[in-house]
This record gives C-alpha cells, sequence and structure tokens, in this order.
C-alpha cells in the first residue's frame, strides 16, 4: 500500500520563477499499524524514537520526508492481526508480535525455547538479531508472509510469575492454571498437574480477576503498566529470560517502490531502536518491580535449586525446535548453538545446558 506525493520546497518554487533547475522534495507516506494500544512500552517508543529519528536522518539530504499515519490499538488490527495486516498492505509498517505465530515464525522462537539463561533484553536482542542476519531462516518466513524484516526487539527484562495468591515456589504451581503465549506455555509441562492457559497481554488481567487463571507469565514493565498488582499481588522472581516477541516489518510492495535512501534509513533506525528500547527495558525492570510493590505487590525470590528443577522437568524444547527446523531444511541446530555462544560470549549461560544432546 504505497502513497506517493510531491511537495516543491519553497526554495524550488523560487528556482522554477527564475529558469533554474528545480528541487523537489519527496513525500512519502508511511502507515504504522500495531494491535496494542499507545502505552505499550515499543509503541510508546516507536511513535518518540524510532519515527522521529528517521525524519531527523531523511531531512539531512533534505530528499524525502516521511507522512506518518500511525494506528494502534485495533484501529486497523488487534494485537494477533498484524502479521496479516501487513502481508495484506493494511499498513506499511509494523510491529508483529511474533509469538503468537509459532507454525508461520517458528525460527523467532529462539530465546523463547532456551529459558533460563539471559536476562538482560540488550544481549537478547542483540544475539537474536544478529543470528537473524547470518541465517536466513527468519528473514525467509517474513519474505513468505509478504513483508521485509527490519530487526528484531525484546521488550521484556524477563518473564515472571504473578499470582492471586502467596506462592513461594515450583510447588505452589502444581495443579495450577497457569496463563501465558506462545512458547512459553511449553514452561509448565513439567510441572505436576498444572496446565498453561493461553492467553494475550491485554487479556490477563480479566484472566486473573475472574479466575480463569490462577498465575500468569509477563514481566514487571507490562504488571505495572496494565495494573496486575490490582488482581495478582504475589510475583514469584523465576526469571525465565528475555525473550524477543517484537519484530519490525515492512510490507514487501510497499519496500520495493522506496527509495534507496529511505530503505536504508529504515533498516538502520530498526536496529538503533531495538538497542534503544532493549536498554529502556531494562531501565523501566527495576523501576517496574518498584512500583509492583508500591502498588501493594510482594516479591519472592525463587531459589536457584527449584530454578533448576524447574528448567530440568522442562520438556527438551531447544532440541525439539532446533531439529524442527533443521527437518525443514534451515540449520536450526547452528542456530541454537551461534545463539547461545553469543550469550555465553556476553557473559550468560544457564542452568540448563540447551544444546546437549545436539549433533553439533
Amino acid at each position: 500500500m504505497t502513497f506517493w506525493t510531491r511537495r516543491m520546497t519553497l526554495g524550488a518554487v523560487m528556482a522554477t520563477l527564475t529558469a533554474m533547475p528545480a528541487f523537489a522534495t519527496e513525500t512519502i507516506k508511511a502507515v504504522v499499524i500495531d494491535g496494542y494500544p499507545a502505552r505499550a512500552l515499543w509503541v510508546q517508543e516507536f511513535t518518540n524514537f524510532f519515527i522521529p529519528e528517521v525524519d531527523k536522518r531523511l531531512a539531512e539530504t533534505g530528499n524525502y520526508v516521511m507522512d506518518w499515519q500511525e494506528s494502534y490499538g485495533g484501529t486497523i488490527v488487534k494485537p494477533k492481526g498484524v502479521l496479516e495486516g501487513i502481508e495484506l498492505g493494511l499498513g506499511d509498517i509494523g510491529i508483529v508480535t511474533t509469538i503468537f505465530h509459532s507454525s508461520k515464525l517458528p525460527s523467532q522462537a529462539i530465546a523463547a525455547v532456551t529459558p533460563f539463561v539471559a536476562p538482560d533484553s540488550r544481549a537478547v536482542a542483540k544475539a537474536v538479531d544478529e543470528i537473524a542476519k547470518e541465517f536466513p531462516a527468519m528473514q525467509k518466513e517474513f519474505l513468505k508472509q509478504n513483508q521485509v524484516y527490519l530487526a528484531t526487539g525484546v521488550v521484556l527484562d524477563t518473564y515472571q510469575v504473578f499470582s492471586k495468591a502467596p506462592i513461594s515456589g515450583l510447588a505452589d504451581l502444581e495443579g495450577a492454571k497457569v496463563a501465558g503465549a506462545g512458547m512459553n506455555l511449553r514452561y509448565i509441562e513439567g510441572i505436576d498437574g498444572a496446565a498453561g492457559v493461553r492467553g494475550g497481554l491485554t487479556d490477563f488481567y480479566n484472566m486473573l480477576q475472574t479466575g480463569l487463571v490462577d498465575h500468569a507469565m509477563l514481566w514487571p514493565e507490562a504488571a505495572a503498566t496494565f495494573k496486575i498488582a490490582e488482581v495478582a499481588p504475589y510475583m514469584l522472581n523465576a526469571d525465565f529470560g528475555a525473550v524477543n516477541s517484537k519484530t519490525v516489518t515492512v510490507n514487501k510492495d510497499y519496500w520495493d517502490g522506496l527509495p534507496e535512501e529511505v530503505q536504508a534509513v529504515l533498516q538502520d533506525v530498526a536496529v538503533d531502536y531495538r538497542d534503544h528500547v532493549a536498554a529502556l527495558t531494562m531501565d523501566k525492570a527495576a523501576e517496574s518491580l518498584a512500583a509492583f510493590e508500591a502498588a501493594g505487590g510482594t516479591v519472592v525470590e525463587l531459589s536457584a535449586a527449584d530454578r533448576k528443577a524447574w528448567a530440568d522437568a522442562m520438556p527438551d524444547i531447544a532440541m525439539e525446535w532446533a531439529q524442527g527446523l533443521d527437518s525443514a531444511g534451515e540449520d536450526g541446530t547452528g542456530m541454537l548453538n551461534a545463539y547461545l555462544g553469543k550469550l555465553a560470549d556476553a557473559g550468560y549461560t544457564g542452568v540448563r545446558d540447551w544444546s546437549a544432546g545436539l549433533a553439533n
């Protein structure tokens, strides 16, 4: 969905009037979509950082100016509908929540299938995005959905468990119903009698309030933003780890019509947005935890023994993921080993070796 207009600058008008060569600034319309509301951190920062940064860099040459139309909070698509919305051209640029699309975007689950490794958003965002550019799988998956991959973002410092009743360890989750989204529902499978219930960030408050679930897996910043302490005032500090869940993409047809200068700026700013949001996420993590406690929340640390027991009880989701990609003709094993290697280089090793058992 491409809209092109031309706007003559004052200088160009004067040049035309004096029979000198004309200079024109080309205006390019860009419809940005996300189903989440504008108060969501990554949406706020798309408005506050991504868009102004693109405008600033394009202004350096003056060849192009963007005409942004931002549509969030279900105006065009719901949270799960961004991938299809960009594919169909309902938006030009979108922030895809990849955890909703495990069948179409399997390689995006790389951080989700390796829990209990790295709680640092910055390290995970950088590692995942480098994997996306070193291995073709991620970009190919988006191309199949008629869109161009720009960058993967991490908007949560680490998943934690928020509960309606006091919780102190792994035993308190036995027989419970736990809300999650996407791959993190697999984390529950090793706990006796526990059942994962699929939901989205905007659903968790009501799911907890109505008793549909006893616990929910989300991160402190989101818990503060969506007032989770009102319905789940207990947090088990499990530190599952940071997970990539947002990817900035562009409709392929729209992309093909963009000037190279604009393409380059969008690609560069997407990487800066990735790092900006990850850093902001880490800055807000401590603030959000304090806000949760100020709102009446209680935080309990999961013991190292319980963390190890929980990780060991999980199915070997990393090996399943890697072998699934291998069988589809992609180098899932190579991706997994490279990703864990990047995290190790950044100083993070998990309580479970998710590469064990794979042919290296």
